[in-house]
């Protein structure tokens, strides 16, 4: 064997999973394995970077029982590492009454979920706390935060054997890895392989469907915590915020566009291979057909920076385009997507032979790594 474990993928659940397999049996060899050139290069180094507080996701999910554990671990190595982070807190905000039973339903659940310190405030209320945010009701959820997620992993990769430029093509129930140079041998392989996790996996099972989250940065600062709708809840995906960074900028965002590639963090860039698995699937059209009216909105806030902004003026009045500096950052989220249509709403992780596969570990998955990277090991070692 070249190594008793293997993990292919250096984002950060990857790299979690590696250093909790080490934890767990010290004496085997640990080898982190990515195509790319540097750590973090996907959805760990383009995404909001918050540390999510487990308020959206249905009480026994695996989402729901990572979320608050991880958010509770990374605080935790962030300061032990001095890595930049913040505990600004969230408002998920009802802009008019017709949202209010949606806003009960994410109390009920935040609530079932053990969100720490959540509460319910008035529009008053609001409005003494952020003084520029307008709404009829919010929710408050003080332990939510943001942190610097490339950081994180960069930290988790210098106590690791991380192998960079190894792309890989194939990985055998067996435990062989197979790719462009060669191949690897194990006793056990882990793949989190994030957008390109359903190549890699065996068997049937849902496929990765690539969506564009594109941001717009202010001038300055509006609000002191992130700001969130109340999100649509046939979707898993929260709407246009606004989210403070550790850097100490602003950012707007995100969107949550069906793109022409994986890597697509600029409009431009379409793969072909890329686009015809998508086209192809027919849970994409199944989706497209229930949320086409959905898709049109997200393409129009693409393509004009106008109605972007107008998304986030229904609870931060006083925005208009003049408060954006021009800056566009974008990520991609990797979203399993099934074949009758239904976007997958929970992590999935299940096994081939000796070989363990992340098939959907979208947010918040960055928040949960370390709780995440338990449940993963413990199922790894436990066969």
């Amino acid at each position: 064997m070249d190594a008793d474990l293997v993990v292919v993928g250096a984002g950060i659940v990857g790299l979690a999973v590696a250093r909790e397999l080490r934890r767990r049996r010290p004496g085997d060899s640990v080898v982190v394995v990515d195509r790319a050139d540097r750590v973090a290069a996907h959805q760990t180094g383009h995404n909001s970077g918050v540390i999510h507080g487990g308020v959206y996701y249905p009480p026994g999910s695996l989402k729901a029982r990572l979320c608050v554990r991880g958010a509770r671990m990374m605080y935790e190595y962030c300061a032990a590492h001095d890595i930049p982070h913040s505990r600004c807190g969230k408002l998920i905000v009802a802009a008019d009454d017709s949202e209010l039973t949606r806003l009960e339903a994410l109390e009920e659940r935040g609530r079932a979920n053990r969100v720490p310190g959540l509460r319910r405030i008035t529009g008053a209320e609001l409005t003494e706390i952020e003084p520029n945010v307008r709404g009829v009701a919010a929710l408050h959820a003080p332990d939510t935060g943001i942190a610097d997620f490339a950081a994180v992993a960069r930290s988790l990769a210098s106590e690791l054997d991380v192998r960079l430029g190894v792309d890989v093509r194939r990985v055998d129930p067996s435990g062989a890895v197979e790719h462009a140079g060669g191949r690897l041998t194990a006793r056990r392989v882990v793949v989190c392989a994030g957008l390109w996790s359903d190549r890699l996996a065996a068997g049937k099972g849902p496929r990765i469907v690539p969506f564009r989250g594109a941001y717009l940065r202010l001038r300055a600062p509006v609000t002191g915590h992130m700001i969130y709708p109340v999100p649509d809840p046939r979707l898993p995906f929260l709407g246009v915020h606004v989210t403070p960074h550790v850097d100490g900028h602003t950012m707007l965002g995100p969107t949550a566009l069906l793109a022409p590639a994986r890597d697509a963090y600029t409009l431009n860039r379409w793969r072909p291979r890329d686009l015809w698995q998508t086209a192809t699937w027919p849970g994409t059209w199944r989706l497209g057909r229930r949320f086409w009216r959905t898709g049109l909105h997200e393409l129009r806030m693409a393509v004009d920076r106008r109605a972007f902004v107008r998304e986030a003026a229904r609870y931060v009045p006083s925005l208009t385009t003049a408060d954006l500096d021009g800056t566009v950052h974008a990520g991609v989220r990797a979203q399993a997507l099934g074949r009758d249509g239904a976007l997958v709403d929970d992590f999935v992780i299940d096994r081939a032979g000796v070989v363990t596969h992340v098939r959907n570990a979208p947010s918040p998955a960055a928040t949960s790594a370390f709780a995440l990277a338990e449940e993963i090991a413990g199922r790894v070692l436990a066969g």
